[in-house]
């Protein structure tokens, strides 16, 4: 029986661990769909969950427009549902102003709970090295669902590794398999 299997992906910590392979590496030029499809192999990918936050116009004009084409990109795909949370900015002790995602983590955490005790996957595939996640991981393991974790090289958590039946390293040759080098999304890899 093919495993019905849910992706999550932690947009920020994703496009972290890509400017770690390269700085020239960008989330807006890599082919998600595709890469899930990848990841999910002969199992039955039901749906691609995306969580990150848009950069305010303000702040960053050029940015923010890659990231709308991105998201809008990301909304055509039609197993993909995108929850954009907010940017808040802060102070450093020198009061330097930087900004920060909120809420991406909460909402990850509590869709992949939902989507759990609702029986809506057997397998899920968590792409993040965040060990925040180790204690969902914990709950959504008691319910018998298979987890994967895939994560970037020197960006993840040794406890949340543990605590996967199966992890996967996202190295430079896969991020270049599934990189863009077009502005739009190529024919599907069978």
């Amino acid at each position: 029986m093919d495993k019905r299997t849910f992706v999550y992906v932690d947009g920020a910590n994703f496009y972290g661990g890509l400017t770690s392979i390269n700085k020239k590496f960008t989330d807006t030029k890599f082919d998600f769909e595709n890469y899930a499809n990848y990841l999910a192999g002969k199992e039955k990918l039901i749906r691609i969950n995306y969580y990150n936050a848009l950069v305010k116009k303000r702040i960053n004009e050029k940015i923010w427009k890659k990231q709308s084409d991105f998201f809008n990109m990301l909304r055509k795909i039609p197993k993909c549902k995108i929850t954009l949370c907010t940017r808040k900015s802060r102070l450093t002790l020198l009061g330097e102003e930087y900004h920060t995602i909120k809420g991406d983590d909460i909402s990850l955490a509590l869709d992949m709970i939902e989507d759990c005790y609702n029986d809506k996957f057997d397998k899920v595939i968590l792409i993040s090295g965040d060990g925040d996640f180790s204690d969902l991981l914990n709950r959504v393991k008691k319910r018998q669902k298979e987890i994967e974790v895939c994560y970037f090289e020197g960006c993840a958590s040794g406890d949340l590794l543990r605590k996967a039946d199966k992890i996967r390293l996202i190295s430079k040759k896969t991020v270049n398999k599934f990189f863009l080098r077009e502005n739009k999304y190529p024919k599907k890899i069978s």
